[in-house]
């Protein structure tokens, strides 16, 4: 159960990430809402994660899914870079995740 916490910690780190970019668009209460709840809910769940998944394993996966989801969403609706090196190492960091859990048992 930590670990689903885990995962869904990241991807509100994700959404929280995507408040940031539209209040630098929007500044409006939706905007702060949609920052205020993702980074709430992701700290909150990191918490929660934390009571069963060492420290450094989850904060280090907690922020490779930030990392890895912020850029994809980028590259998908922002028109970010899709450079071939940019994915090699964005899939660098998910081989290391990967590492961790099955290290981390």
């Amino acid at each position: 159960m930590a670990w689903i916490m885990l995962v869904f910690a990241g991807l509100f780190e994700v959404v929280g990430v995507l408040g940031m970019n539209r209040l630098k668009e929007k500044k409006d209460k939706t905007s702060v809402a949609i920052l205020a709840v993702g980074f709430v809910a992701s700290f909150a769940l990191l918490s929660i994660a934390m009571k069963s998944i060492s420290m450094g394993t989850a904060y280090a996966i907690w922020t490779a899914i930030g990392t890895v989801g912020g850029t994809l969403v980028g590259m998908a609706f922002y028109g970010e870079s899709r450079q071939i090196r940019r994915i090699f190492f964005l899939s660098l960091v998910v081989g290391a995740v990967i590492g961790l859990k099955i290290l981390g048992r």
